[in-house]
Parts: structure tokens; C-alpha cells; sequence
């Protein structure tokens, strides 16, 4: 009696490439894993703070002492900032870190002009439609982060 196959058998091959690929998808899925548990080692350049003109370091924030400027520009922050700089500013996919010493010793003249032109080659916008005691407000958030 003859026994007829409903299904062919499979090539020699076809184990050894079934295997190779299980393999493969293996290896990709653990270096998948373990790039995006790598920490961020992204080096960003502050220097746009530095290059500020010196007419515009000179400015001063009307805003200094008023604790009603801080909150405010905590909220503005969050609400045109943290995308991506990060709710509490520490830094983000897109935006670096505001805690930093660059920052934090530039003058608010300074910050304020980087926030109202924004910094083109990393693509951070200006922010020149908010009025501008909104980013004043926003000015004394950042400078209130190293308390």
C-alpha cells in the first residue's frame, strides 16, 4: 500500500535556515534591548548662550524677587518647554539639561535672548510670540533651578 503525502517534505536546508533566522531575531531583539536601556551620552553645545550680543546680556529681568514670576514661568514651561527640555528641565530626547552651570551662571539677558531667537542648528525655536513678560516669567523659572 502506497502512502500518499498531503504535504511535501521540506528541503535539507530549510531546518538549518529556520534555525540561522530564530537566531538572528535573537541576537537583533538583544541589541534592540540594551540600546534603548543605554543612557542618553549625547554631548550638547551651550555655546549659543555665550555668542549672545553684549546688549543683549545686559538686559535685566524685570522680574527679579517676584515669586509670582517663578511659578508662572514653571507653568510656561511646562506648557511650551518640557517637550522637550523635560518636565522638571533636566533634559530631554531633543533639549538639554537647564540645570547645568552653563545656564545657571549665564545672565538672564542672555537666556532671554536665546529663548526669544531660539538656536537654530539644533533645531531649538524661538519663542518670540509669547509676550514678553511670559518669557521673563520663563527666565526666572531657569534661574530659580539651582536653588
Amino acid at each position: 500500500m502506497k502512502i500518499n503525502r498531503v504535504f511535501p517534505q521540506p528541503p535539507l536546508w530549510a531546518p538549518r535556515v529556520t534555525a540561522v533566522l530564530l537566531i538572528l531575531n535573537v541576537v537583533l531583539a538583544m541589541a534592540q534591548a540594551e540600546s534603548a536601556a543605554a543612557p542618553e551620552t549625547r554631548m550638547w553645545d551651550y555655546t549659543a548662550l555665550a555668542e549672545v550680543p553684549a546688549k543683549a546680556r545686559a538686559k535685566r529681568n524685570p522680574l527679579v524677587g517676584d515669586p509670582d514670576a517663578v511659578t508662572a514661568g514653571k507653568k510656561l514651561f511646562e506648557q511650551h518647554c518640557s517637550d522637550c527640555h523635560g518636565i522638571d528641565a533636566r533634559g530631554g530626547k531633543r533639549g538639554p539639561s537647564l540645570h547645568v552651570v552653563a545656564v545657571q551662571e549665564a545672565p538672564p539677558g542672555a537666556i532671554f535672548d536665546v529663548l526669544t531667537n531660539g538656536v537654530i542648528r539644533p533645531g531649538m525655536p524661538g519663542w518670540s510670540k509669547l509676550p514678553e513678560p511670559e518669557r521673563w516669567q520663563i527666565v526666572s523659572f531657569l534661574k530659580s533651578l539651582h536653588e
